[in-house]
């Protein structure tokens, strides 16, 4: 399980790497230089909503924030009368995962909406 420190660590030198600063993220996020300060600092808290959105301004997959891939595949198997089974925690993490991805999934066609939209303005003026 990856700590909240290394998270924003990731975070940081992505942004580094990318050449992008404080300001930068803040104006992306619409928050304030100070904000977006606090948040690499852990001064406040990180939600998801703001992770997903600071995935999608660094140009990378929430997993690159995790110590874990997607790829890192572990076979198990739970019976439901193994130790820790838990019909209903189970449910709850599918039904998390779930409402992430469509978030996820609505996000990105979002965006592909805007850039056929842009697309088709671009090619009108050069008409």
């Amino acid at each position: 399980m990856e700590n909240i420190e290394n998270i924003l660590q990731k975070i940081k030198d992505t942004r580094l790497k990318k050449g992008f600063s404080h300001e930068n993220m803040a104006l992306e996020l619409g928050i304030s230089q100070g904000a977006y300060t606090n948040i690499e600092k852990n001064n406040s808290k990180l939600s998801v909503d703001r992770l997903i959105r600071i995935s999608e301004i660094l140009e990378k997959p929430i997993y690159h924030f995790f110590e874990s891939n997607p790829n890192n595949i572990f076979k198990q198997t739970i019976e439901p009368n193994s130790v820790g089974y838990q019909q209903h925690t189970l449910q709850n993490l599918y039904q998390d995962n779930k409402e992430i991805y469509e978030k996820l999934e609505n996000n990105y066609k979002d965006i592909i909406n805007l850039l056929k939209e842009e697309n088709a303005f671009l090619r009108n003026k050069l008409k």
